[in-house]
């Protein structure tokens, strides 16, 4: 007869194999729990509500609400462009329920990115603006605003992606977006996303409409560049080059005829008159597939490329006219703020 009693006993689970009981499930939920309430203790006295238009309702002005997050003990503020808007009167509200005006420094539509500056207090509670590059698909992310006007509101969640584009009130692509999946609702907007080192990686701005979870933030390394341009000249500098286009396919016959690869560029379909481009002999139908060495796919490929460190530069452009590649040079000039 054969004895399976040594054999039974080498099958008890070992220690390595055991499955995690009740006590350590409680204990990872704890750290969790533990890690949002220390980053919502650490960076909640900094987040504000914004209140826009005036404090007496008159019927023809209509407020709003939004988020915003003190970046600085001096009263340095970040929130959405689309918040502030057109507004001249804005108020800040903090977690203790005081209120004070405050002034706008600089807004980029571009970016949808404003940054206040309170008036007539100092030493405020502030958070760090954080790294964004650091950032890894699944981080734990911490949302706080100001929901439907209540008071520092927190969600949790997690980086659902990076790199993201979404398209800007102006018409322009912002990039380096982060989506997350922690929950936003309206007048969450222009309100933090941290990290569970309480660092602020991101300015929550918009939500997809129709689609459930899907939220995001504009990069904090984005938002330290427009915080740097305002305060330095009151916005963010850009190229410009004075056209109005669409991106549109390139036929391939005119790509072999020409010897480039594109399947796409920047049509041009207006010239400003006495604009770069005008200056530089473009014309209405232009198809531009090269700018200053960047391959240009499309027009928001020729927007990226007009940055501040091409203003007042002669770049080299191709352009297909009629199928056959011309070399242009243009001089850009500095894009006129934002009204």
């Amino acid at each position: 007869m054969l004895d399976f009693t040594s054999d039974i006993a080498d099958d008890a689970p070992s220690p390595r194999t055991t499955a995690p009981g009740p006590a350590d499930d409680r204990a990872l939920l704890d750290a969790y729990s533990n890690a949002v309430i220390d980053v919502t203790d650490r960076v909640g006295p900094a987040v504000v509500r914004v209140e826009t238009g005036p404090k007496v309702s008159n019927g023809r002005e209509r407020g709003g609400l939004g988020s915003g997050i003190v970046i600085s003990p001096d009263g340095l503020v970040l929130t959405n462009s689309h918040v502030v808007g057109t507004s001249k009167e804005i108020r800040l509200r903090d977690v203790e329920g005081h209120v004070g005006d405050a002034q706008v420094l600089g807004v980029d539509p571009d970016t949808d990115l404003a940054l206040l500056r309170a008036n007539g207090v100092r030493h405020l509670p502030y958070a760090a603006l954080g790294n964004s590059k650091s950032l890894r698909r699944g981080q734990l992310v911490i949302a706080i605003g100001n929901p439907l006007g209540f008071e520092s509101t927190v969600t949790a969640g997690v980086v659902s992606a990076l790199g993201r584009s979404i398209r800007s009130v102006s018409g322009r692509t912002i990039e380096d977006v982060i989506q997350t999946d922690a929950a936003l609702n309206p007048g969450n907007s222009g309100g933090p996303l941290v990290s569970s080192h309480a660092e602020v990686i991101g300015i929550n701005t918009a939500i997809i409409n129709g689609a459930q979870g899907i939220c995001f933030a504009v990069a904090s390394n984005t938002a330290q560049f427009v915080l740097s341009e305002i305060i330095r000249h009151g916005y963010v500098r850009r190229a410009y080059i004075g056209v109005a286009g669409q991106t549109a396919p390139v036929p391939r016959r005119h790509a072999v005829l020409a010897g480039v690869e594109n399947k796409m560029g920047a049509l041009l379909m207006q010239i400003e008159p006495d604009g770069p481009a005008a200056k530089a002999g473009l014309l209405p139908g232009d198809v531009v597939i090269r700018l200053d060495g960047v391959e240009i796919n499309g027009v928001d490929d020729l927007i990226r490329v007009l940055d501040r460190d091409r203003i007042g530069r002669r770049l080299p452009m191709d352009v297909l006219r009629l199928g056959r590649l011309r070399a242009i040079d243009i001089d850009p000039i500095e894009r006129k703020p934002a009204r």
